[in-house]
């Protein structure tokens, strides 16, 4: 997917554009706080025109000086919404083009449906669920659908932003194809599995764009929050007028408004969509699609992450690690022999051996033995192997099987034999038997390399407070050496669907949040009972639709970052919450003072700040309130840097940074800006 950065000029005109657009009472009013501001704000335009309205008395500096203080307030009021809306626009605009990169894909496609038994072109917006079409090298697949016939060669990059082509089948957990990708090879005949307007790919506009986007639990109670605290604030100041009248002083209208828009949580207030918008965003620059923003949020608390074994914590395919001769037999003959097997295997395996043989300064040519038969592995034979010209055979396989052939041949197995396939299998790892006609020669050790750096990775997973589990096939001895290798803290051997799915209910039961991920149609329901579920792109129809986030690089590791991503939005919210809170500290020093000194002089020994007069400290709190806003923006959108650490100890660094600066920082600012106004003579 096209990718702009966030304060693309692009993207910061349109952003300017629909903050003023935002400005519409009907699309403020989701937003408590900022509604409050823009209430305020024509209340002061109304005084601006007649500063009398509301019973308000001439102020000094006469009518003529009451209509620039109001003037002012109108304008800080007007800009501090902007700097709100503008923030939100920004975090939506990289949705916003992201999507349109995408729709640049969803060209009109013609397709090969079959009807009545033959094929028929028609536009592929007529294509509904079940039809059958056939899709040729060099066309773009129309839509979404699983594979019921042939195997070839599929360019996701229109969608992935990955240029390396995949290959898609019938059957098997990588039959799933996504219309508006191209096939560059072969043919395929798909099944479509999504009506118009239901496919992946209007269903990644809609999320990317923010159409689908819903605020999570802990936003909606954030906001709860932020708008009970604007009430309580709302009723602080409706009580301020008459405790006034009552001490024989007047406090005018527009100095109640600029209170009460310091003290309520305007910062937070205007921050907070933009953060959940810039979450999700942090999610797709990793090329994974959230449904929801729920799920993004529920990552950043998950307690337990359940990971497949092979291509998650390995890397995917068994290799040749180790050549183990029998007794009577050098190493360097053992892993000629083993090499020559594994000539004209194309397997990952077998390519590992002739390597393997390669380090140890062998070197074999296909062309020096183009007149030998290759003997591919099968089902039945549980082997492989090269039939030279002169009658040699040789063969690599299971231990039983090789032993079977050796017998048959009329030979015998070494004394040793069963010793050196134990220890492989003790190891955790796979013993291949090689043998030349009746001769059993060793044993290839063939072991699952685990991915490099995934210990450390495991390691910072714990520090967050997260319990690794792997599952896996392999037997308990092999899941023990991979589970001992790679760091985890738990393991689940012989793994079968239904203990995926019995592993996530225990550990829910016990109040823990659980992120798996995976591609089969097996691994559906599991993915569909898990907190957070990631499946993969390449997977089946059914994971994807079962999971809550899809991965369009297919790498099943990911999981981890989304973990970090979410956790990532959860401190962001909580340190600029901190930070908006503590500030408002600082207001109260500047405008509490400034409204009340002149008829309780002893609330002068609370102007720290030494600020000018009573117009300055509220115009300057004001402007500082305006001005913070987007000065935090890249904040909210980057992210507070995640460390792993202990929840008291992030809770500390957050007081102490956010906190404690919250509090610093207004009361540097709110001066500055009072020596300022008052240099140039405004107040």
């Amino acid at each position: 997917m096209a990718r702009k950065g966030s304060f693309d000029r692009a993207l910061v005109l349109r952003a300017c554009v629909d903050s003023f657009v935002k400005l519409d009472p009907r699309v403020l009013v989701r937003n408590p706080v900022m509604f409050v501001v823009e209430i305020g704000m024509l209340v002061t335009l109304a005084l601006t025109f007649d500063p009398s309205l509301f019973g308000s008395a001439v102020r000094p500096g006469g009518m003529a000086g009451a209509r620039g203080y109001d003037l002012a307030v109108t304008v800080i009021l007007f800009v501090t919404l902007l700097f709100g809306n503008f923030a939100e626009a920004i975090a939506e605009g990289r949705g916003k083009a992201q999507a349109e990169s995408l729709r640049r894909t969803k060209t009109e496609l013609m397709a090969n449906v079959l009807r009545d038994g033959r094929y028929e072109r028609i536009p592929a917006s007529d294509l509904r669920k079940g039809d059958v079409v056939k899709v040729v090298a060099g066309e773009l697949i129309p839509a979404d659908g699983e594979v019921i016939e042939g195997i070839g060669s599929v360019d996701e990059s229109a969608i992935t932003g990955e240029s390396a082509p995949v290959i898609r089948g019938a059957g098997g957990d990588f039959s799933s194809v996504t219309g508006g990708t191209k096939l560059l090879s072969d043919e395929l005949v798909i099944r479509v599995t999504a009506n118009p307007g239901e496919t992946f790919l209007d269903r990644m506009i809609a999320l990317v764009e923010g159409a689908s986007r819903q605020k999570t639990p802990n936003e909606i109670a954030l906001s709860v929050l932020l708008a009970g605290l604007t009430l309580i604030f709302l009723i602080v100041i409706d009580c301020l007028p008459p405790i006034a009248k009552g001490l024989g002083a007047h406090v005018d209208v527009a100095t109640l408004v600029a209170l009460l828009v310091c003290l309520i949580p305007t910062t937070i207030g205007a921050l907070l969509s933009a953060i959940g918008i810039a979450g999700m965003d942090r999610v797709i620059r990793f090329n994974v699609i959230a449904k929801s923003g729920k799920a993004v949020e529920a990552a950043g608390d998950v307690d337990t992450l359940i990971l497949d074994k092979t291509g998650t914590i390995t890397i995917g395919n068994r290799l040749a690690s180790a050549f183990l001769p029998v007794q009577g037999v050098d190493e360097r003959t053992l892993a000629e022999k083993a090499a020559l097997c594994s000539l004209f295997d194309e397997t990952p395996e077998g390519r590992s051996v002739v390597d393997l043989a390669r380090q140890m300064g062998l070197t074999f040519r296909r062309e020096d033995y183009a007149d030998a038969r290759n003997v591919e592995f099968s089902a039945d034979t549980r082997m492989s192997g090269l039939d030279l010209p002169d009658g040699t055979r040789l063969r690599k396989g299971a231990a039983d099987a090789i032993k079977r052939y050796v017998l048959a041949q009329g030979g015998q197995i070494p004394g040793d034999l069963d010793a050196v396939v134990e220890r492989v299998a003790k190891e955790g790892g796979t013993p291949l038997v090689v043998a030349e006609n009746q001769r059993v020669y060793g044993v290839i050790y063939l072991k699952d390399i685990v991915k490099p750096g995934i210990r450390e990775r495991f390691e910072e997973l714990r520090k967050m407070g997260i319990r690794t589990v792997m599952c896996t096939g392999d037997n308990p001895l092999t899941a023990a050496t991979i589970a001992r290798e790679a760091g985890v803290d738990e393991f689940v051997a012989e793994a079968k669907p239904e203990d995926k799915m019995r592993l996530i209910r225990r550990e829910q039961e016990q109040g823990r949040l659980v992120a798996m991920s995976g591609d089969g149609t097996n691994d559906a329901p599991a993915l569909a009972q898990a907190d957070v579920g990631l499946a993969m792109q390449s997977g089946t129809q059914a994971a994807k639709e079962a999971a809550n986030m899809v991965d369009l690089d297919s790498d099943p590791t990911k999981l981890i970052e989304v973990v970090a991503i979410g956790k990532q939005l959860l401190i962001t919210r909580g340190a600029i919450t901190t930070f908006s809170i503590a500030n408002d500290v600082a207001k109260y020093f500047a405008i509490i003072p400034a409204m009340f000194t002149s008829f309780l002089p002893a609330l002068g020994a609370l102007n720290v700040m030494h600020l000018t007069s009573p117009r300055s400290a509220i115009l300057s709190a004001l402007i500082f309130n305006a001005v913070i806003i987007p000065l935090l923006i890249p904040l909210a959108m980057r992210g507070v840097k995640y460390r792993p650490t202990s929840a008291m100890q992030l809770l500390m660094r957050n007081l102490l940074l956010y906190g404690v600066g919250g509090v610093i920082a207004p009361f540097v600012g709110i001066k500055v800006i009072d020596v300022i106004l008052h240099a140039l003579g405004a107040v």
